[in-house]
């Protein structure tokens, strides 16, 4: 009588969604807990994908703060004659018909010559972590390379919620059509 053993390999399975397989591309970095279902690490460079959740969770906790400001009564003085009584969800096109808009614009572009240039060093291999231009203000010197990875992902955790918290405010001041906490 004959035995045979069955060999399975089980491939990795992604530690957020156990039910894939791992991404391949993932390297276990800050804030890396094996998400990326539509596979985008196969296309373009994690590093690059890091740079740019960074960039946007960063704008988005801005966002967050500035949208809400605005309906809690915070204005910029002088303020311009058609920006009275304006909330979040009506600020937008009162700016673009005071041409606040492309001033925002040109300079957003400036910025982001800049930025092209610090990411395209980065995929180069210059050594540069992804969203780091050195501007930490001393805050992370003298400290630990632990604590340091600690503030990393906290960072990036902190990011991600601020992408979905602007999503939602502005969904919800959308729908209610009332003031901060828009219910």
């Amino acid at each position: 009588m004959y035995t045979a053993r069955a060999v399975t390999t089980l491939a990795a399975k992604s530690q957020s969604l156990p039910f894939l397989e791992a991404p391949p591309n993932l390297d276990g970095g800050v804030g890396d807990y094996g998400f990326d279902p539509f596979r985008f690490s196969d296309f373009v460079p994690i590093d690059f994908l890091r740079e740019a959740e960074l960039k946007h969770g960063r704008i988005c906790m801005m966002a967050w703060l500035g949208f809400v400001a605005v309906d809690l009564g915070f204005r910029v003085y002088p303020a311009p004659e058609g920006f009275e009584g304006l909330t979040s969800v009506t600020a937008h096109d009162a700016a673009v018909e005071q041409g606040g808009m492309s001033q925002m614009l040109l300079w957003f572009s400036l910025l982001e010559i800049f930025d092209t240039v610090a990411v395209v060093q980065m995929l180069e291999g210059s050594g540069r972590a992804p969203g780091d231009f050195g501007l930490d203000g001393g805050f992370l010197k003298g400290k630990s390379e632990k604590e340091i990875e600690t503030m990393k992902l906290k960072e990036i955790v902190h990011c991600r919620l601020a992408m979905f918290a602007f999503s939602g405010v502005v969904t919800q001041a959308v729908l209610t059509q009332g003031p901060f906490p828009y219910v």
